[in-house]
């Protein structure tokens, strides 16, 4: 943490969701306050839930969010990783060391990979290199991001309505005080037909 050129990260992914909505207290003189689940419309073009990855950073205590059209998977997990580090190595930084949990985005071997590949890139060419450590199994509770998920999803509350994906977002990005970027994009690699060719003896 004291190093000027590293950066203590700790990782997490979570859904904002547009419907279900946080357990919150309030003061009242009269009867108890309640948040009514909103009920979605087919008509309803947006998804009912936002996936999104965060990176709280121990040295500034900022968060680096993107939001991603699908859900967390391995080619998304390293699409998020290669801009934190572009973020991290515009600042000068030259090390990320990633606190993380176990999700199988997270130690898939093809994640693994990626990262190796991605340091003997960055100690050839300069970079933020990262160094991955892992928290124990079911253990949410070591991660300092954790709180930060639940706090803002609980400021972001609105029990009026519903929210528009945009208008989620934007409360999110306005509450963490981080912009507001492109979407992350899950590749969906279709299925390949099975062969209908008939062998030959």
């Amino acid at each position: 943490m004291t190093h000027p050129d590293w950066v203590l990260g700790f990782e997490d992914e979570t859904w904002w969701s547009r419907l279900a909505l946080p357990s919150l207290h309030a003061w009242t003189d009269d009867a108890p306050l309640r948040l009514v689940e909103q009920a979605s419309d087919r008509a309803d073009p947006d998804p009912k839930a936002l996936s999104c990855y965060g990176l709280l950073r121990a040295d500034t205590g900022g968060m680096l969010l993107r939001f991603v059209d699908g859900r967390p998977v391995s080619q998304v997990t390293e699409d998020y990783l290669a801009w934190v580090c572009g973020r991290l190595g515009a600042e000068g930084k030259t090390a990320l060391l990633l606190v993380w949990d176990n999700a199988s985005w997270h130690v898939s071997q093809r994640v693994r990979a990626w990262i190796k590949a991605h340091n003997r890139q960055a100690k050839r060419d300069g970079g933020v290199r990262i160094v991955p450590c892992h928290l124990p199994s079911k253990s949410p509770w070591l991660n300092p991001i954790e709180p930060k998920w639940a706090h803002g999803k609980k400021a972001i509350v609105e029990p009026e309505r519903l929210l528009a994906r945009r208008e989620v977002e934007a409360r999110v990005c306005e509450y963490y005080r981080c912009d507001q970027e492109e979407h992350l994009k899950q590749v969906v690699v279709p299925k390949k037909e099975p062969s209908t060719r008939k062998k030959v003896a």
